[in-house]
């Protein structure tokens, strides 16, 4: 795959950053339209429907396919990326950005000499495990899936109805209803096994899922064990407001807040310098993390 920051590469960051949106779309939703771009990007119909043109010409030939029932065009079966690296990461944090200039500067060639980051491992999704997920999820369907988990190794046929993928901070799962359990679950997405199967229309919607719009807040606060100079200091670190900061978040994520705080769901650590901080109002969050 050829690099934007190879002195070569004959397309300006603006074209390219569409190519790379038109290229992540098709693949992992399987359906592209001159309305995605227009809509990403700001520009007119025309330019959409030259950028996609210039895309089949130049960028990847054979890699996409017009389709009269999609209204739209797909990924054809010798689909190879070209501009990305095919990965289900690059969609999903795509999703997850909720402004586009996020990806520009991503696309330009800064200086970062001094800086290092550190990136989790990716744990890939196949586009033939997610798109089906992504259909089920907009259109409510049920979605009959092979799924693995630590209490089950071998795969096990259940069927779900997603409604919502979320990004903890360390992975993405998908929340859904479960039928095998009667109840709305989260459900890892690389532990789907095979090929989900879209089904018929479900009656279990986001809206019946009390949790994930029950809305709480977590609040956070320096360990009282602390000396004032040493909770002073955490109050600092965290942008605290008189002592406390105030998370606000849905019932359902309460635990996925606290494992990127490194907060242990049990009781503090013995030594109050290993964790520093608590959650104050842990007898109101008890439902949903410590139950």
């Amino acid at each position: 795959m050829a690099s934007p920051q190879d002195a070569k590469w004959p397309f300006r960051w603006d074209l390219l950053l569409r190519y790379r949106f038109i290229e992540t779309l098709v693949l992992w939703e399987g359906r592209l339209t001159t309305r995605h771009l227009c809509d990403t990007f700001g520009i007119g119909r025309q330019q959409a429907s030259k950028d996609i043109n210039n895309y089949i010409r130049h960028i990847g030939p054979g890699n996409l396919e017009y389709d009269k029932y999609l209204k739209g065009y797909k990924p054809t079966a010798d689909f190879e990326p070209q501009v990305t690296q095919g990965l289900a990461d690059e969609y999903l944090h795509l999703m997850a950005r909720n402004n586009e200039l996020m990806n520009v500067f991503e696309s330009l060639s800064l200086n970062v000499a001094n800086v290092e980051v550190l990136s989790l491992p990716v744990r890939d999704v196949k586009p033939e495990v997610l798109r089906p997920i992504m259909q089920a999820a907009r259109q409510q369907r049920r979605l009959d899936v092979d799924y693995v988990s630590l209490n089950h190794p071998d795969r096990e046929g259940r069927i779900i109805v997603p409604h919502t993928l979320v990004y903890s901070g360390l992975r993405w799962h998908v929340r859904a209803w479960c039928e095998k359990n009667s109840g709305y679950r989260d459900f890892v997405l690389s532990r789907f096994r095979d090929i989900p199967e879209i089904m018929d229309e479900s009656e279990h919607g986001a809206e019946q899922d009390t949790e994930w719009h029950t809305k709480v807040v977590v609040r956070i606060a320096p360990d009282p064990r602390l000396s004032p100079e040493q909770r002073e200091v955490i109050e600092v670190d965290y942008g605290m407001a008189d002592g406390v900061l105030a998370i606000a978040t849905r019932a359902r994520l309460v635990p996925y807040v606290l494992q990127l705080l490194h907060i242990e769901p049990g009781e503090p650590a013995e030594d109050p310098t290993a964790q520093q901080i608590v959650v104050e109002n842990r007898a109101e969050l008890a439902p949903w993390l410590f139950g």
